[in-house]
């Protein structure tokens, strides 16, 4: 079953590739790898949502930035795609680094960058299998709660 095919079956549509908020390219191709940028979780040219993840008032929700990681993870499959001529070209997943703005006290970093993991293997299957970091910093771009980036094997 090719990627298309696959996303198709799950009723994924891939968005538009975000484009880049400063100087970079949103994909590079390299041998048989692409390697993205970090992708924030844009939706239609803008954040879902800003702010530390926490819990607590003015805090995103631990499950919401979940869902944001997926949509970053979304966003680097569209990246990566336009990088190598095509979704059908992208034939798995190395290595998933993912950030996590949240306050000090929070460590649930893990089971938020599992939005990105979680989907690259309903994409993916077994190829979508990866190597991972999930790391919390004070602060991303745009004060995103979320930014993943992503190498992808092609052929």
């Amino acid at each position: 079953m090719t990627v298309s095919q696959r996303l198709a079956e799950l009723g994924i549509e891939l968005p538009a590739v975000v484009p880049p908020v400063a100087a970079y390219v949103p994909a590079k191709a390299h041998g048989d790898l692409v390697y993205t940028a970090g992708q924030l979780p844009m939706v239609q040219g803008a954040l879902p949502a800003a702010g530390k993840v926490g819990e607590g008032d003015g805090l995103v929700p631990a499950a919401d930035a979940k869902g944001y990681a997926r949509q970053s993870a979304l966003n680097a499959v569209a990246a990566a795609a336009a990088a190598v001529g095509g979704v059908d070209r992208l034939t798995g997943v190395l290595k998933v680094t993912g950030f996590v703005a949240s306050v000090s006290e929070f460590t649930g970093q893990p089971g938020v960058i599992n939005g990105a993991s979680d989907v690259l293997g309903e994409i993916f299957g077994e190829e979508g299998r990866h190597a991972r970091s999930a790391v919390g910093v004070p602060v991303l771009p745009l004060d995103s709660p979320v930014e993943v980036e992503v190498v992808f094997t092609f052929a």
